[in-house]
C-alpha cells in the first residue's frame, strides 16, 4: 500500500482517537446553567410542587435563606450502566480502528496493538467512578406581574430562578410545565 495513503489513515486515526478521549473524558464534566422559568401558580404552591419534584429524585433540602427566598437542594447523582457500557464500546472500535491502521504500519506488533483493546473497559470505569457526585439546585422565587399589549389587567405569576445541571433543569422544566423566561 502506499506511504502516502498508509500515512494520512493514520494521521486520521489519531484525530479520531484524539476526539474520542476528549468526548469520554466530556461525559463527566458539570454542566451548570441557570434559567429563569415562569409558572401561573402562586409562590407558596410553586415551592410545594418544587419541593415534592425534587424529593421525588432523591434531593433533600441543603439550605434555605427566607431573606432572600432562596433554597438549596442537593442529592447524589448516579453513574448510568447504559452510559458505561456505550463509552466501554465505544473505546473498543476506536482502539481497534487505530490498532488495524498500526498493524498495517508494523506487521510484526499486529498481537500487541490488538491487546490494547482490553485497555477499553478503563473508559467505562473512568466514566464511572467520576460520574457519581453530590449536587446542588438552588432555587430563588420571586413574584412578578404582566401584562398583555393593549390589556389593562395584569396577571400575578411566580418566577424560579434555578441554577443546576443543565439535565436536570430540562427535566425540572417539562415535568412542572414551567416556561422559560427570555
Amino acid at each position: 500500500m502506499n506511504t502516502t495513503i498508509l500515512a494520512s489513515t493514520l494521521l486520521l486515526t489519531l484525530l479520531l482517537a484524539v476526539g474520542l478521549f476528549f468526548f469520554i473524558r466530556a461525559s463527566v464534566k458539570d454542566r451548570i446553567q441557570q434559567v429563569k422559568l415562569a409558572s401561573p401558580e402562586t409562590e407558596e404552591s410553586l415551592l410545594n410542587q418544587l419541593k415534592q419534584y425534587f424529593d421525588q429524585r432523591a434531593y433533600q433540602v441543603a439550605a434555605v435563606d427566607a431573606a432572600t427566598n432562596q433554597v438549596t437542594f442537593q442529592g447524589i447523582v448516579r453513574p448510568s450502566w447504559f452510559l458505561a457500557i456505550f463509552l466501554t464500546v465505544l473505546a473498543a472500535c476506536g482502539i481497534v480502528c487505530l490498532s488495524l491502521v498500526l498493524s498495517i504500519l508494523f506487521p510484526t506488533l499486529t498481537k500487541v496493538f490488538l491487546g490494547l483493546v482490553a485497555l477499553a473497559p478503563a473508559a467505562g470505569l473512568f466514566y464511572w467512578k467520576k460520574a457519581e457526585r453530590l449536587e446542588q439546585v438552588s432555587l430563588k422565587l420571586e413574584s412578578a406581574s404582566t401584562q398583555a399589549p393593549g390589556d389593562q389587567a395584569t396577571a400575578e405569576q411566580s418566577l424560579v430562578i434555578v441554577t443546576g445541571h443543565r439535565d436536570e433543569l430540562i427535566q425540572l422544566q417539562q415535568s412542572l410545565k414551567l416556561k422559560p423566561l427570555l
